[in-house]
């Protein structure tokens, strides 16, 4: 049986390693934020030109998007439309065949803004999470520069990862204003922890659930389709 001494000096090391993680974890929360911070961008007409616009996928009804998704997705179509960047890559995850996020993004791009050419949109199928898309849009599509399109509370932890990957990334974040603070507490809480996970991926570089052939970003993008 563990004596009273013993107990002490156990909560003693537990409390200590505790300590240590919420440390580490502010640590590595305001670190990424402030790395990222110079490379966000919230006004389209101050983002610096990057060949490719890569919008996030997020959760689809069918072929309806969620509200966060329907933001990026027209916020990626307003980059392009501004000749901020040609060639739009739409990330998302289409593991299941009911569950399809890249379509859905791609029928919106072509029922809303018919002036960008269908060989300009990419689509990543399996863009399962944002460290798959970033380590995808270059080793997959041969990304070297690229604006992220999604929401603020997102964007530190995609713009680290992505440079990270020696991409030459900058974030467009689309305006959040009209999500409750309720909602955004929430996500602002789950990507607290997010970002450290996102650091640990940083540090050992996993490889993608998928990878494939190549299909370069300067090629038709009409051949990513199916």
């Amino acid at each position: 049986m563990l004596t009273s001494m013993k107990l002490q000096k156990l909560f003693k090391s537990l409390f200590i390693l505790l300590a240590a993680g919420i440390v580490a974890s502010l640590i590595i929360n305001i670190g990424m934020a402030g790395a990222a911070r110079k490379y966000i961008y919230t006004d389209v007409d101050t983002i610096p030109y990057r060949s490719a616009v890569l919008v996030l996928g997020s959760m689809t009804h069918g072929t309806r998007l969620s509200p966060v998704l329907h933001d990026r997705v027209a916020g990626g179509i307003r980059v392009i439309e501004n000749g901020k960047g040609e060639k739009l890559l739409l990330s998302g995850d289409h593991g299941r065949l009911r569950y399809d996020e890249v379509n859905a993004m791609r029928l919106f791009v072509l029922e809303n803004s018919p002036d960008i050419p269908p060989e300009d949109i990419f689509m990543d199928h399996a863009g399962f999470n944002t460290w798959d898309s970033m380590y995808r849009a270059r080793d997959v599509f041969e990304v070297k520069g690229l604006i992220i399109v999604t929401q603020e509370f997102h964007m530190a932890r995609a713009v680290c990862m992505a440079r990270s990957l020696g991409l030459d990334a900058v974030g467009y974040a689309v305006n959040q204003d009209r999500f409750s603070k309720r909602s955004l507490r929430y996500w602002g809480f789950r990507e607290y922890f997010a970002r450290v996970k996102a650091f640990l991926s940083i540090i050992v570089k996993p490889k993608p659930r998928y990878l494939g052939d190549t299909i370069p970003i300067t090629g038709d993008g009409q051949l990513s389709w199916d």
